[in-house]
């Protein structure tokens, strides 16, 4: 039970057999954890009974507290004061007789701003959080925001560096994504309740919208690691869809259930050694058997999130002529024979299972091909049938959208709390015009392309998924390479306000260090920035001209 102690209390408790610490008026009982400090004993001999603050955060961050504070905390000094109350939710003011038309739509009641959440660091949350008016916000997204950080908070971010430097998050993990509803409502369309009986705790399925999926990933990343997010969501989000949209009904119904449960594992094969971004000259060959149930394929695909765990591979092959007319998309099963599968080494998102995998006369019953045989990669301007590879890359880059986004705010949100703390010259760092530019600009770019981001989710969530791929799958690509050299921008300038600290792993410039690695894993899949920012002209140009643009 938590008590309260006098700093000569603490003071007392000084022996190596009795020893507690003081870190921001919180006291800490270190007796029996002394063997498992990685700094060795005598480093805590040296401030035992004492305030440790300083030289606690000289070497950690927040989430060495939130990782250790349930074992090791046994009170609080006498001076700290008590934490404020929640403040109780505001009376509604009654509706006006006639509401202004300057303030709302006719006919549209104005909805009051929801109540103010986490921190209230200006530009660390989106400003919806910060008790501004939001079009597109509501309760339930409040709840989910709410429940969604509250496990974040707990059960993941204390621990993401571990499991980055062990390349793996473990397995219950993945599996409460299917339990706590997350992964029925993460496939850019209504929420799968058909096929699982997980729900979502703060958010009924029919209430379900794309602005829930962009709130779930945007709070999985405020743990600051991208192979944490990707090993969740990264295979899943983009294999899955064209299974769920384009897959007949038999194969959907055997395999959906176990995927959304948790209990197996997909994901998206297209990338090969020679064939990135242009997509439609790879090589992974599918021919039919003799007898027409089956195809035989043989091939190679590379840079494949998730697939050393994955049981489903939803695989791009070629089964016709050259160029984007001759592919087809497969569903292939790891329990066929043939896959096999080896981890590779990359610079960045070490917990997402990147992968080589080879495929040896695997046997795929025709039954599992996803969409019509050669219109795997339908160019949508040259036709509108099973544009299964072209709607998937949609759903993918708004995907690393919101997570650039989102770990440009951790950059920007760390830089803001260490700048208050970290002194230098006699003042605070914050004290310096130099670091309030900085911050300046990492906060002009953040909101930027949250508001575009925003605008876009808004319409994809108003036209169907073919007008959405044709008109708005310019803009989608121009925002994924802004998103992405917002994300490196805001990496580099925390790394450089932090300074060395962001130069070594974990401490209390981890999550700068760590997101730093990850930086490229984001600017160059689901389409390099070049080539996104030349495609949203070429397409945004195509798609105008069509609709009668004038020049």
């Amino acid at each position: 039970m938590s008590k309260t102690f006098t700093t000569s209390d603490v003071e007392s408790h000084n022996k190596p057999n009795d020893l507690y610490i003081i870190v921001d008026e919180d006291v800490y009982d270190l007796t029996k954890f002394q063997d498992e400090h990685p700094g060795g004993k005598k480093i805590l001999s040296r401030v035992a009974g004492k305030d440790a603050s300083k030289q606690f955060w000289k070497y950690h961050n927040e989430g060495i507290l939130k990782k250790y504070k349930a074992k090791l905390h046994v009170g609080s000094l006498n001076t700290k004061k008590a934490a404020a109350p929640p403040t109780p939710p505001a009376t509604p003011p009654a509706p006006k007789a006639t509401p202004s038309p300057a303030a709302a739509p006719v006919g549209q009641e104005q909805e009051e701003p929801l109540e103010p959440f986490g921190d209230l660091v200006p530009f660390a949350d989106p400003v919806w959080y910060q008790g501004y008016h939001s079009p597109h916000h509501n309760e339930t997204h409040a709840a989910l925001r709410n429940e969604v950080r509250a496990w974040v908070e707990s059960d993941i971010e204390p621990y993401v560096g571990e499991w980055d430097e062990a390349k793996k998050v473990p397995d219950e993990i993945y599996k409460q994504m299917g339990t706590r509803g997350y992964l029925a409502g993460l496939l850019g369309m209504h929420y799968q309740s058909q096929y699982t009986e997980n729900r979502v705790a703060s958010v009924p399925p029919e209430k379900w919208d794309l602005f829930h999926e962009m709130l779930l990933t945007d709070e999985l990343s405020r743990a600051g690691s991208g192979g944490f997010v990707w090993n969740v969501i990264g295979g899943f989000g983009i294999g899955c869809p064209p299974l769920v949209k384009f897959g007949q009904k038999s194969l959907v119904d055997r395999i959906l259930p176990g995927i959304l449960n948790g209990d197996k594992r997909i994901c998206l094969a297209i990338t090969e050694p020679d064939a990135g971004s242009d997509v439609a000259n790879l090589t992974c060959e599918a021919k039919l058997s003799e007898d027409g149930k089956h195809y035989i394929v043989n091939g190679e695909k590379k840079w494949i999130t998730n697939g050393v765990w994955c049981d489903y591979f939803t695989t791009a092959v070629r089964t016709g002529k050259d160029g984007m007319n001759g592919i087809s998309v497969l569903l292939i099963e790891r329990s066929a024979g043939g896959v096999s599968t080896r981890r590779m080494d990359c610079q960045g998102v070490w917990s997402s299972g990147t992968t080589y995998i080879t495929f040896e006369d695997v046997k795929v019953p025709v039954e599992n091909l996803i969409g019509k045989e050669n219109q795997g990669f339908k160019g949508m301007l040259k036709s509108n049938s099973c544009i299964v590879i072209m709607t998937n890359f949609n759903h993918e880059r708004i995907g690393i959208v919101i997570q650039c986004v989102r770990f440009s705010r951790v950059c920007y949100e760390e830089c803001v709390k260490y700048a208050h703390k970290r002194k230098t010259f006699g003042q605070s760092l914050i004290k310096h015009p130099v670091i309030r530019l900085k911050l300046a600009h990492m906060a002009r770019q953040i909101e930027a392309s949250y508001s575009w981001l925003e605008a876009i989710i808004y319409q994809c969530g108003k036209m169907g998924e073919t007008e959405a791929m044709f008109r708005l799958g310019g803009a989608i690509a121009s925002l994924k390479a802004q998103s992405t050299v917002t994300f490196e921008f805001c990496a580099r300038e925390a790394s450089q306000i932090f300074g060395g600290l962001s130069y070594s792993r974990g401490g209390q410039g981890g999550k700068i260090e760590r997101l730093y690695r990850d930086v490229r894993a984001y600017a160059i899949p689901g389409g390099s920035e070049e080539i996104m920012l030349d495609l949203s002209i070429r397409q945004s140009l195509k798609v105008n001209q069509m609709m009668g643009m004038k020049l």
